[in-house]
């Protein structure tokens, strides 16, 4: 069983709802979860802001956090899967932003550096990964596993 599949059940089970706000991923997360049948039990909606603007408008994610830590941040991730969760009500909300490349990486946040949030039942924790210049879609694929395989276990805790 995928893991999309794992975290599909397992909120089925909890009776919670999932929303997404991508952006490197640019909507690869919700398509892993809308892949397995039954999402339209637990998906609620997702949205995909590349731009901060978009970020700032859909999100929430303030100017200040923007300007300060860029898009490609851990705060970033956190304000954005907090924005997304609140926006659509849902028990969980994912985030993920970041550098998939092959552009774009400098040396603080090289290529391959992605950030996520999860935001379950209204507490907010952030990790931040670096894949390696593994190629973009390999960045963003494995983005999408390690969002659903971590969401999976803050659920089990």
């Amino acid at each position: 069983m995928s893991v999309a599949e794992q975290f599909v059940n397992r909120l089925i089970e909890l009776d919670y709802q999932v929303s997404c706000a991508e952006s490197c991923t640019g909507g690869k997360l919700t398509g892993a979860i809308v892949d397995v049948a039954n999402a339209s039990k637990v998906l609620n909606a997702s949205i995909v802001t590349y731009s901060n603007e978009a970020k700032k408008h859909y999100l929430h994610v303030s100017d200040d956090t923007l300007s300060k830590y860029g898009a490609v941040s851990e705060q970033t991730a956190y304000e954005m899967a907090e924005g997304i969760a609140k926006a659509n009500h849902a028990n969980i909300g994912l985030s993920i932003t970041g550098t998939a490349g092959p552009d774009g990486g400098t040396k603080e946040k090289p290529v391959g550096t992605v950030c996520f949030g999860f935001s379950i039942n209204g507490k907010v924790s952030t990790k931040k990964k670096q894949f390696g210049n593994l190629g973009r879609n390999q960045v963003r694929d494995a983005s999408v596993e390690y969002a659903l395989s971590h969401a999976l276990e803050l659920l089990d805790k």
